[in-house]
């Protein structure tokens, strides 16, 4: 289906409409100026307005959205915001995950090995979602980027205590987080938000396989079990601002996390065809523990009214140590597999950035700058298996990577004349990659100048809706674990025979170069009176060299017989499109006829459709890996008019869908509903009682590989609820 025409009318046709809509409101607001001054106060700082002063596309989420639910993992709060979804712990925008997706930790690209999961809310100060680059952050950003800014310094003094336990399985857990913040002597103020976290949850898994065993006959094999990972932590991110002078202020931002996990799991296979394998009663557990800190030097000075620089350093290190046992045994009891894989990884890195801003006359204002980053990778693995070396010479061995990254870039935000702005940008980006190691020397280099253009037009002048257009260069460079040659056996299979289409070896391609998309997004923003907001928009991208895995039976020599083996390639190209709806508001003002202006009820929507071809892969359901047709998210908050208390609901959804990976491959992937829910409980002035669930009812994940030729891989993984009780208390 192609999406372009069919959104593009849409669009014009909501424009239109609002266009009309919006000459009402302006002769309303002119009858009753005063009336319009107060409601300009009471807003000046919502999200809503943030938004519409954006000089390009940017969906904002302050406070209101992080504290809503109560979370205590920032990956939560984001899987309930329009055009964005969590799958298989990913973050995903427009369908569309991996690097596809930027994230960006104040303005800067995240440090290797961050999560979300790792981020208190408690500790953010706002999200910016952005659906379209900009020249002064990394073009890393398909189909978008999320920049998730730490908290600042307060004017005033800020003290909040917040306790919670959380239960899932087996037995309650504990989180909590402390802010204290404050303004001293000499311009200077500080805030301090530390937090800690702990999980214990259970998924219960089922799964069904038709394939080959070792000697090359039929075999069918069933699965059941669970597994239950656990841990806890704890992070810190403080930050200093010092006023030097009236225009020149320096900040320190500094971010540390760590965190211990473990995961327990146990399978039983039936043998529903064919010969049994090596081991049916599979037990298996993980511990390690991630660590990472990162300190960022802020200068900001100001020169007289036209020209301010801005200078930032940043360096950061971290690293993960895991070690992981699976032991197998036979139909008898007997022990047949004990294998076991430890490693380490250690990251370095330090980034130097600065751009200096000016006005040119009245219209114009311009900025250059430049980045450079350097980031290093020391990693070792080692797997033995039933007391021998597995891949010796090639597992065990010591293997580090050096990414060298620079940019400069330029951009204008051009006020045209009232009704049109425009923003015109340049980047360029340059990424070195090269490895040391058994098995893992390359070097790869890359290079990507990315324009940039961004138009709005306002209808009227005096009103607020806008019409936003962006017409822009995007890529996505290979990471490393796509390049690194070293292969990764898949040890259901022992190397001394072949293996199969689904349960493949994987290695990396040296070779790979960016992924490069060419993008349009058009959309038009209605921003209500009362503070509500009707948005409609479409995007389209055009990818080239857009990396895929193929599977192929090849020689190696890792193994005495040909193996299958997955290796990532760069295919010809791929396109992408989209319609985005979105709406929310208070309930009366966006159905005046169903509900009452004191009814203090707030409705919030996004349905999105996506559609994609990849050329090199033959149709139908030739689309974007795990890109979903359509997406919904729907919301709505209430507060009681006789009580202090208020309450929620959200739920996000995604229907099950098709992919054909390759030529051999196909994936079937299932539908996924998380429903979230709060009732807030205001005690006092200063104390509050919230308890929220998390995917109430939910549904099982599932996914089904098939080859060509009737084998499968069908798997299902069912989670369970999670329920929360916070206490909050402002000092």
């Amino acid at each position: 289906m192609n999406l372009k025409p069919i959104a593009l009318a849409a669009a014009m046709l909501a424009a239109q409409t609002a266009h009309a809509q919006q000459e009402v409101g302006a002769d309303d607001n002119r009858a009753s100026p005063q009336q319009l001054d107060r409601v300009e106060v009471r807003r000046q700082n919502t999200d809503t307005d943030l938004r519409r002063r954006q000089p390009v596309a940017k969906q904002i989420y302050g406070r209101d959205e992080l504290d809503k639910y109560g979370d205590t993992q920032l990956s939560d709060v984001l899987k309930r915001l329009p055009g964005v979804n969590m799958q298989g712990g990913q973050l995903r925008m427009r369908g569309l995950g991996g690097a596809f997706t930027q994230i960006l930790v104040n303005g800067e690209p995240a440090p290797p090995g961050f999560s979300v999961e790792q981020l208190n809310p408690a500790q953010v100060e706002r999200i910016e979602v952005s659906k379209a680059p900009t020249a002064d952050q990394s073009a890393q950003a398909i189909a978008g980027s999320i920049n998730i800014i730490l908290k600042d310094a307060p004017r005033v003094v800020q003290k909040d205590l917040r306790l919670g336990l959380a239960y899932n399985h087996d037995k309650p857990v504990v989180n909590g987080s402390f802010t204290y913040g404050d303004r001293v002597a000499g311009g200077m103020a500080a805030v301090l938000p530390i937090s800690f976290f702990s999980w214990r949850l259970l998924n219960e898994t089922e799964g069904e396989r038709l394939g080959r065993d070792a000697q090359g006959r039929p075999q069918r094999l069933a699965t059941e079990g669970w597994d239950l990972p656990y841990g806890h932590g704890f992070n810190v991110a403080p930050r200093v601002n010092w006023k030097l002078g009236e225009d020149e202020t320096l900040s320190l931002q500094g971010f540390a996390v760590r965190n211990n996990f473990r995961n327990l799991g146990h399978t039983d296979t039936t043998v529903l065809q064919g010969a049994a394998p090596t081991s049916v009663d599979d037990q298996f557990s993980n511990r390690g523990n991630f660590q990472a800190a990162r300190l960022s030097l802020q200068y900001n000075k100001r020169f007289e009214d036209d020209q301010r620089i801005e200078l930032r350093s940043t360096v950061g290190n971290g690293g993960a140590e895991f070690d992981t046992r699976f032991l197998g045994r036979n139909a008898a009891g007997v022990q047949t597999m004990d294998r076991r894989t430890t490693g380490e990884g250690k990251n370095r890195g330090a980034t130097l950035s600065g751009k200096y801003s000016r006005f040119l006359g009245e219209a114009h204002s311009l900025t250059v700058g430049g980045e450079l980053e350097r980031r290093s990778r020391d990693e070792q693995r080692r797997t033995v298996q039933n007391g021998a070396e597995l891949l010796p010479g090639i597992e065990g061995q010591p293997f580090d990577a050096t990414i060298n990254r620079s940019a400069v870039y330029a951009q204008d935000d051009w006020e045209i004349n009232k009704q049109w702005s425009g923003y015109l940008g340049l980047r360029h980006e340059r990424i070195r990659t090269t490895s040391e190691g058994a098995g893992s020397e390359f070097r790869n280099t890359s290079s990507v100048t990315t324009p940039l253009l961004h138009l709005n037009y306002k209808f009227d002048p005096a009103a607020r809706d806008l019409l936003r257009m962006s017409l822009t260069r995007s890529y996505k460079a290979p990471d490393v674990q796509q390049l690194i040659a070293r292969p990764t056996i898949n040890t259901e299979y022992p190397t001394s025979g072949g293996n199969t289409e689904t349960a493949p070896d994987r290695v990396g391609n040296a070779a790979l170069k960016p992924e490069l998309a060419t993008g349009l997004d058009i959309a038009f923003e209605k921003y209500l009176s009362g503070g509500g907001l009707v948005s409609v928009g479409v995007f389209h991208r055009r990818i080239t060299g857009l990396i895929r895995n193929s599977l192929v039976q090849e020689s190696v020599p890792w193994a005495a017989v040909p193996r299958w083996v997955a290796k990532p390639i760069n295919l010809s190209r791929a396109n992408t499109s989209g319609l985005e709806l979105e709406i929310k508001g208070r309930a009366a003002e966006l159905m005046p006829g169903w509900f009452a202006p004191t009814t203090a009820l707030n409705l919030r929507a996004a349905l999105s459709f996506y559609d994609s071809k990849v050329k090199d892969v033959p149709g139908p359901d030739n689309r974007l890996e795990q890109q979903q047709p359509w997406s919904l998210n729907l919301g709505v908050d209430y507060r009681l008019k006789s009580l202090p208390v208020s309450m929620g609901a959200s739920l996000a959804f995604t229907p099950s869908y098709e992919v054909q990976q390759t030529e051999l491959t196909r994936l079937e992937t299932g539908r996924a509903r998380t429903i979230d829910a709060f009732i807030l409980w205001n005690l006092s002035k200063t104390d509050s009682l919230r308890f929220a669930i998390q995917n109430l009812a939910p549904t099982a994940g599932t996914s089904n590989t098939l080859i060509r030729g009737g084998d499968y891989n069908w798997s299902e993984r069912r989670p369970n609820t999670w329920y929360a009780l916070n206490w909050e208390h402002k000092f």
